[in-house]
């Protein structure tokens, strides 16, 4: 456990993108997306169409990571 970030490659919309995640995060993530039996990137590009624009996109799926876990 490092706790630094790590970039890691998504595609949304048909566009390559990054975000910088913890491990613990981007393992959280993939899990939350394997639970919901949806790939990464679809669960990525909900997370993204529905975040304030001044919210950074690893900050949305960090706070959408925590809500999940809490409710």
């Amino acid at each position: 456990m490092s706790g630094r970030p790590v970039k890691r490659s998504l595609t949304l919309r048909g566009h390559r993108t990054s975000v910088s995640l913890e491990d613990e995060f981007w393992q959280a993530f993939r899990a939350i997306s394997a639970e919901k039996s949806i790939p990464i990137n679809v669960l990525a590009a909900e997370i993204d169409a529905t975040r304030d624009v001044d919210t950074g996109l690893a900050s949305a799926i960090r706070v959408f990571v925590l809500n999940h876990y809490r409710g």
